[in-house]
Formats: structure tokens, C-alpha cells, sequence
């Protein structure tokens, strides 16, 4: 329990950049508004999913926007490695013995290696923690390669659903592939998921080979860098030239009708 007499911090959820072990980095300003990373820069209480790469995003931070604390004097804590093996909820981790900076009074922000923090990343505990604390939460604006891979993707985005990783045995994945295929035609809803990069060109070939020729098969890789690449077509005609996908890559895949 806090003091009635604290004022609570907030838990404030930073968004990175989508370039995290890509070869080039795109500029911070565009992909990230000036408010986001003035707010970042007035923090010096992290949880995070990597601190090494916590610290490189506070120096691009820092190039930008001034840090009010100098990034050796920052607090950085990782989340549980259970939540990253096994995801927040499933994982069962109480996380909010990490809110301690907030409930003295200190902004919390809470960043991933990538993207959004809590959403296809870890720390959706930790965002209920502040909840169930009356921690305000503050979200702020930033680069989601969910989000971006569906807006370009012409597939439904009045409906859609984020299904995560699929299988790895193949059997299995070919399995959850015709499972998936059959909701979205029955539904119309848009099916996006990831996979590690090296795995890519294994679910690649199992989509092309077993999705029925009309469905539309969406791959969008590098989002919001130079050499972005989002590709739509019906799997039809996908199977004349699938192509092959670069194991260091990572890419969103989406189908639907």
C-alpha cells in the first residue's frame, strides 16, 4: 500500500523503434514524435525487456532530446525471464513488486526491444499491476509493426485478430494454418502472426503450399526502415514465385479473404 499523502508517478509505456539488430537504424523523428521522446527523456526509471538495448535506445534518446538523468545513473530493470519464455499471463509472474519507483512518486517507463511494450512484446503484467495499483497509465505514441504490416495490407482491418506464433512441428502448424484459414472465411477476420526470424522461409513455404488459392497473403518486413518491403497477393499466385525470406529478417505475416 502507498501513502494517501504520495503522489503517485505513472507508468509510462515508450514505444522503440522497429531497426532493433537491423543493419541500418532509421532516424528517431521518423518514427517517433518529439512528445514521446521528450517524455522519454525526463525518465530515469525503466522496466525493460533488455537493458543493453534499453541503454543504446536512452543514447539515441539522449542525441535528440537531452536525458535529464545521464543514462549511468538511470535504473533499468528487466522484466522476469518466466514472462519472455512463456508470456506475461501465462507465466503467472506477479510483476508489481517492479512499480516501486511509481508508488514513490517517480514517472516509470516500461520499453521493449521494439515497437510497442505489452502488445506481441512483454509487459502487459506489469501495465495490470499499475491498474489494480491506481497507477495512471500512459501510453504514448509510436511505431507498432502489427498495426503498420495490417494498415498496408488490404486485408480487413474492421476485423482481425493477433494469434502470436504458430507451431513449429509441421504437422502441427499445417494444422492451425487450415484451423486459421477456415475462422477467417468464415468470419472475414484478418489472421496476423510472427515467427523467429530464422523459422520464416519454413512458415513461408508451409502458407503458399496449404492456404486455398483466393485467400490474399500478406508479408511485410522491415517496416518503417529505407528497404521496407509489404507484398500482398492472392496465394494463387504466390506459389508462381514465392520467393525466399531472409533469416535475419524479421516479418508480420497476415491472410485473409
Amino acid at each position: 500500500m502507498h501513502s494517501s499523502e504520495t503522489t503517485l508517478g505513472r507508468l509510462c509505456l515508450v514505444p522503440a523503434p522497429l531497426d532493433f539488430m537491423c543493419e541500418s537504424q532509421v532516424p528517431l523523428s521518423h518514427v517517433m514524435p518529439m512528445h514521446t521522446l521528450e517524455v522519454a527523456s525526463q525518465l530515469s526509471h525503466w522496466v525493460c525487456e533488455n537493458a543493453k538495448s534499453t541503454r543504446a535506445l536512452l543514447k539515441r534518446i539522449d542525441a535528440v532530446c537531452p536525458l535529464k538523468t545521464p543514462i549511468q545513473l538511470q535504473t533499468l530493470v528487466e522484466l522476469p525471464r518466466l514472462v519472455h519464455k512463456k508470456g506475461d499471463h501465462a507465466a503467472g509472474v506477479d510483476t508489481s513488486s517492479l512499480l516501486g519507483p511509481a508508488l514513490a512518486g517517480h514517472d516509470l517507463g516500461l520499453v521493449s526491444e521494439a515497437g510497442m511494450p505489452a502488445v506481441a512484446d512483454p509487459g502487459s503484467s506489469l501495465v495490470r499491476a499499475a491498474h489494480d495499483a491506481g497507477i495512471d497509465v500512459l501510453p504514448l505514441v509510436g511505431p507498432s509493426s502489427l498495426l503498420l504490416a495490417l494498415s498496408a495490407s488490404g486485408l480487413n482491418g474492421q476485423q482481425f485478430a493477433f494469434v502470436g506464433y504458430l507451431p513449429q512441428d509441421s504437422a502441427a502448424r499445417n494444422q492451425r494454418i487450415h484451423a486459421l484459414e477456415k475462422h477467417a472465411l468464415t468470419t472475414g477476420e484478418t489472421q496476423i502472426f510472427i515467427e523467429t526470424p530464422h523459422r520464416n522461409q519454413a512458415l513461408w513455404q508451409a502458407l503458399v503450399s496449404h492456404l486455398q488459392p483466393n485467400t490474399r497473403l500478406c508479408r511485410s518486413s522491415n517496416l518503417s526502415l529505407p528497404n521496407m518491403q509489404i507484398v500482398s497477393r492472392r496465394v494463387g499466385v504466390w506459389r508462381k514465385n514465392p520467393g525466399e525470406l531472409d533469416k535475419h529478417t524479421p516479418v508480420v505475416f497476415a491472410f485473409g479473404p
